[in-house]
């Protein structure tokens, strides 16, 4: 089970080289369910996700899912990037320690998303993520904005496409 909730930030917090980080990419096979592909710096996955959706609790919502990630070798990873819908995400996920033992993923896309940053937390429990109080580098937040879902990303042909959501 994956618990999480995703955030603009307000500001960079410090030197993002100081923190350890994971070059990624990932595309998406099917949309519903959601079966994606990552290479996470020199690993291979398929993963699939299914739904709940977003559960309200003392006005914060988080996103719950159903999470089962696989291995995959190499040569099976290259084959189905040929399969993907969409365009492949590239990023950089620092990996930032933030309090009571929580960490920031702090995503800094690359290629046709240049410009996009935000971060999600995940967390232990539904209570976690409802008592959670961002730190202030941390803005506003995105959890429930369905276009800020990296699948919905992939579909984009820039980040131009974003720019009137990222300006309100």
């Amino acid at each position: 089970m994956e618990i999480e909730r995703k955030y603009l930030l307000n500001y960079m917090p410090g030197d993002l080289e100081q923190y350890h980080y994971k070059k990624i990419e990932q595309g998406y096979l099917c949309h519903n369910p959601i079966i994606r592909i990552r290479k996470s710096n020199d690993d291979f996955y398929l993963t699939y996700k299914s739904k709940f959706g977003l559960e309200q609790h003392n006005n914060n919502r988080a996103l719950v899912n159903d999470e089962v990630e696989l291995p995959l070798t190499k040569e099976a990873y290259e084959l189905l990037t040929t399969k993907t819908e969409g365009n492949m995400v590239y990023k950089t996920r620092y990996l930032i320690p933030i309090k009571d033992g929580l960490t920031a993923e702090l995503d800094v896309f690359e290629g046709i998303l240049s410009g996009l940053i935000f971060t999600e937390v995940e967390f232990p429990d539904e209570a976690a993520a409802d008592e959670f109080i961002p730190p202030s580098w941390i803005g506003r937040e995105l959890t429930s904005d369905k276009r800020f879902s990296n699948y919905y990303l992939s579909t984009l042909s820039g980040i131009q496409e974003l720019e009137d959501i990222l300006s309100q």
